[in-house]
C-alpha cells in the first residue's frame, strides 16, 4: 500500500480523548491531528517521538492532518487501525496467507454471525466458504515479540466466537494478526492484559479457526505486508 502523497515528519507532544494528538511541525507550527485508532496505543505516545502525518485538502475533514506511523524502539510503527483489512487482502492476493488467493471471489464487510460484520469473506463454489477476521497489531514488549491485545477488547472476543460458529457450520474461519511493524520475528497474545481474549482464542484454536501473523515492512512511503511469523500458543 502506497501512500498517495509523501507523509510529513513532525514531532508529538501529546495523544489525548483518543482520536486527537497536538503535534509540532518541522518548522515549530504545532498543530491537531487527528487519531485513526481507539486503542490504547501502549508505548507509542511518549513525548517529542518522531511521528508521519498525512495530509488531506477534504474540506469536510475538520483535521486536515492524520496520525499514520509512530518511531518507537527504533521502527517505524503503523497506528492506523483504517489500514489492516487493506493490507490483509494485499497479503492474500499476494499468496502469503494459505490458500486463501485461490477462492474466486472476495467480498467485503460481509453481515455474519448475530451482530458482526466478517472483514472479508472469501467464496469458490468448489469449496466451503472461507471467513476472515483481521486485527491490528503494533504493541511490543519483548524484542522481537509482537503481542494482542494491548488492552481489553470484549468486541474481539466476540469475533473469535463468531468464528467458531462459523466453523461449527462447516465454514473455514480464519484470523489474521497484521502486524504494522518490521522488528517483530513472532508473535503472541496478551494474557496478562487480557485473559478474555486469551482464553477465547484457546476455544477457537481448538475448534478449527485458523490462525496467521504477518508482519509489515513500513516506511514514509508505504506500508506493505511481509511474511507470516511464528505464532506462540
Amino acid at each position: 500500500m502506497q501512500f498517495p502523497t509523501p507523509l510529513i515528519e513532525a514531532r508529538l507532544i501529546r495523544r489525548y480523548k483518543r482520536f486527537l494528538a497536538d503535534v509540532t511541525l518541522m518548522d515549530g507550527t504545532e498543530i491537531t491531528v487527528s487519531v485513526p485508532n481507539t486503542g490504547s496505543m501502549l508505548g507509542l505516545t511518549a513525548a517529542g517521538s518522531r511521528i508521519y502525518l498525512s495530509h488531506s485538502d477534504d474540506p469536510k475533514r475538520k483535521y486536515s492532518h492524520r496520525l499514520e506511523i509512530v518511531e518507537a524502539d527504533g521502527t517505524l510503527v503503523g497506528i492506523n487501525t483504517g489500514l489492516p483489512n487493506r493490507l490483509a487482502e494485499e497479503a492474500i492476493r499476494a499468496g502469503l496467507v494459505s490458500d486463501l488467493a485461490t477462492y474466486s471471489v472476495l467480498k467485503r464487510e460481509q453481515r455474519y454471525g448475530e451482530r458482526s460484520r466478517i472483514d472479508m469473506l472469501l467464496e469458490d463454489p468448489q469449496r466451503p466458504s472461507a471467513y476472515v477476521e483481521v486485527k491490528n497489531v503494533h504493541f511490543m514488549r519483548k524484542a522481537g515479540l509482537a503481542e494482542f491485545p494491548d488492552t481489553v477488547t470484549e468486541r474481539g472476543a466476540r469475533h473469535l466466537h463468531e468464528l467458531m460458529s462459523m466453523r461449527r457450520a462447516g465454514h473455514r474461519a480464519i484470523m489474521i494478526y497484521l502486524i504494522q511493524r518490521s522488528d517483530c520475528e513472532r508473535f503472541r497474545l496478551c494474557d496478562d492484559l487480557d485473559p478474555v481474549y486469551t482464553a477465547a482464542f484457546a476455544l477457537a484454536d481448538k475448534a478449527g479457526v485458523e490462525a496467521y501473523a504477518i508482519k509489515c515492512q513500513i516506511s514514509p512511503e508505504a506500508i506493505e505486508p511481509d511474511r507470516l511469523i511464528d505464532i506462540v500458543r
